[in-house]
């Protein structure tokens, strides 16, 4: 089962004021693990970054002058999160700058039924406490230690591997898929779980049988 992680950054917290979003970052789960398909984008959001919002994610005006409208990129990203569960941390806040952009361009916008909200899972779990996505990181010991900044990619990271644990699965079931689909639309790592294997060779499976054979002779206890 495929489901998209995803989160923005914004101008500011309200739609209602004229706030637009400065940036998308998605992540693909495939049956839990992560993929090489990531969605990224810094967006020009033809407006000015509020002070308090520049404190969080620390984009500047000049720096998004020159990215690209969110019309520039909404095919692509409605292609990229189709016929998929979206995981978003703190749903009402994303999707309603979403759904504003795509009303602007008047484009179908984003069903509340194919998104599914790590607040409310951590709510219902954890009644009373800090649900804030750097207060589960802890919980689950998630390190988060790369957050110095609210940035897509790494808060979509971050809530992949706590979204895991919310529903209970600690350890992905792995699957060793040799077809996985290449980024296209970022450079930026996304963690894998699966390793290279590297085969012993005879050589060193001679030695470890002889150290075994002689370190066993030994009363350890």
């Amino acid at each position: 089962m495929k489901e998209i992680v995803l989160d923005t950054e914004t101008t500011g917290l309200s739609v209602k004021e004229g706030h637009r979003i400065v940036e998308i970052g998605c992540i693909e789960l495939d049956n839990l693990i992560p993929t090489n398909n990531v969605f990224h984008c810094y967006l020009n959001p033809e407006r000015k970054v509020s002070e308090s919002a520049l404190k969080v994610h620390g984009y500047t005006d000049e720096f998004l002058s020159d990215k690209k409208k969110f019309i520039d990129v909404a095919d692509q990203f409605l292609e990229f999160i189709a016929e998929k569960k979206i995981i978003i941390h703190n749903a009402e806040f994303d999707i309603g700058h979403l759904n504003n952009e795509l009303s602007l361009i008047n484009m179908k916008t984003i069903a509340k039924e194919n998104v599914i909200d790590t607040l409310e899972l951590a709510r219902n779990k954890f009644p009373g406490s800090s649900i804030s996505l750097d207060a589960l990181c802890k919980r689950y010991r998630v390190d988060n230690s790369r957050r110095k900044k609210h940035t897509a990619l790494i808060d979509c990271e971050l809530l992949s591997k706590v979204y895991i644990n919310l529903i209970d699965q600690k350890e992905p079931v792995f699957q060793f898929n040799k077809d996985i689909k290449k980024n296209v639309t970022t450079n930026i790592k996304v963690t894998d779980y699966s390793k290279k294997i590297i085969k012993i060779t005879e050589e060193e499976n001679k030695l470890h049988a002889k150290f075994l054979k002689s370190e066993l002779k030994k009363n350890f206890y």
